[in-house]
């Protein structure tokens, strides 16, 4: 990715490393004084301590050379890339290193690499646009460099008869041909929200799709014949892969990968295949899994959160024949987004999950093998972070969820 002109600069580093350096800081000192006292008085004391002092000098240099190498891989600089952008919502990356940007009022644009923005892609529908609906996810199809095919989430429908939907088309300048809507989520809805819409390619070249409870309909997340709360899987095509894990067994929609879940806006595929997902509880609750075919993630019998009310939607956290996240936040963060770092950029945080949060206007990084251990990465810069991406060169890309959207830059430092 070419590097843009930089604008508001800030240089950062995580609230936790702070208090881990301070914490160290104060540790090194109190060794320093000692070891130096020891220095001072080394005639006086004779030879003998010589031993206590080297061993003073060591274990000052443990607890200051970690922390110091900490800060140097969470040190970052952030600057703008492009603004301008009305509500943006995802991004993927083209072959030469410009962006597709989806806009939810309706609008699929491409970022240069310089970060200028183009004039809205034709030959898209033109969705349903209400509260949080809109235009969703897009995503190049594995074999974009034969076949041009772009694949786009979107609401479509009236306000008292909704639905997701999924299409393609071929990408040529600015312009789609070909359009066609692959598939169709059902039942649909009467509601403008919680509508999932992430979009993700598995490594067989099977496409997977969030689709959320509507909100109004959450029993339907349960519910094995209804394609609402779930995550479901798909042929290029929009077809039915006969390996699915409940293809072929009656009253059961065969598109169901996964169920149980309530809005799910972050879809992350990692290079090994495994696949993580996070989603808004209500009031608490928000999680992150690691998705295993065929599992049951449990919304709404089981969850950590509570009604807006303040009432009990379920009086189990856990239950046997559900999954237990990886990760839950209470209060909600309300995550959007989500990124596997594999880059050079930043060696420390390899195999790490990126996630937006849109209530705590910051991006959190989450290890899959320590998750309690969450630390936050843009916590100053206070946007409310809508997707995350990471770059051919391993710099990381967020997008701002705003009427004046922006697309940051996040750099190692200099």
């Amino acid at each position: 990715m070419s590097a843009p002109i930089p604008a508001n600069r800030a240089r950062l580093s995580w609230v936790s490393s702070a208090l881990e350096m301070t914490k160290a800081t104060s540790a090194a000192l109190a060794s320093a004084s000692v070891f130096f006292n020891a220095v001072r008085s080394r005639e006086a004391i004779g030879v003998a301590m010589s031993t206590r002092i080297l061993k003073l000098a060591a274990a000052w240099l443990a607890v200051c050379a970690p922390s110091m190498e900490a800060l140097a891989e969470t040190c970052h600089d952030v600057s703008v890339f492009a603004e301008g952008l009305v509500q943006p919502w995802s991004a993927a990356w083209l072959p030469d290193g410009a962006l597709l940007v989806t806009e939810r009022p309706g609008r699929l644009r491409t970022v240069s690499t310089e970060g200028g923005l183009s004039e809205a892609i034709e030959g898209l529908p033109t969705p349903f646009v209400q509260s949080q609906a809109g235009f969703f996810d897009v995503r190049l199809h594995p074999d974009f460099l034969e076949n041009r095919l772009i694949y786009v989430s979107y609401a479509t429908g009236r306000p008292d008869d909704n639905t997701l939907a999924v299409g393609r088309g071929r990408l040529d300048g600015l312009s789609v041909t070909g359009f066609e809507e692959v598939f169709r989520v059902h039942p649909s809805r009467q509601t403008p929200v919680h509508y999932g819409g992430k979009l993700a390619w598995l490594p067989d070249g099977t496409l997977l799709l969030t689709s959320g409870d509507a909100f109004d309909q959450r029993e339907q997340a349960q519910d094995r014949g209804s394609q609402l709360g779930k995550v479901l899987r798909m042929a290029d095509d929009g077809s039915v892969p006969t390996d699915n894990p409940f293809a072929g067994r009656e009253g059961v929609d065969p598109y169901i990968f996964t169920l149980g879940h309530r809005n799910p806006q972050g879809l992350a595929v990692d290079v090994d295949g495994a696949v993580y997902l996070h989603e808004h509880g209500p009031r608490g609750g928000d999680e992150i899994n690691q998705l295993v075919a065929g599992r049951n993630y449990g919304w709404p019998i089981v969850s950590f959160g509570v009604d807006y009310s303040g009432a009990y939607v379920t009086p189990f956290k856990t239950a046997p024949g559900y999954e237990a996240p990886l990760h839950h936040w209470t209060p909600s963060i309300a995550p959007s987004g989500m990124a596997i770092y594999r880059g050079n950029g930043f060696a420390a945080w390899s195999g790490d999950l990126l996630i937006g949060a849109l209530v705590d206007r910051d991006l959190k990084r989450v290890s899959p093998a320590a998750p309690q251990k969450v630390q936050s990465i843009a916590a100053d810069q206070r946007k409310r972070i809508r997707d995350v991406l990471v770059a051919h060169d391993g710099e990381v890309v967020v997008l701002t969820a705003e009427d004046q959207g922006q697309i940051l830059r996040i750099s190692p430092c200099k």
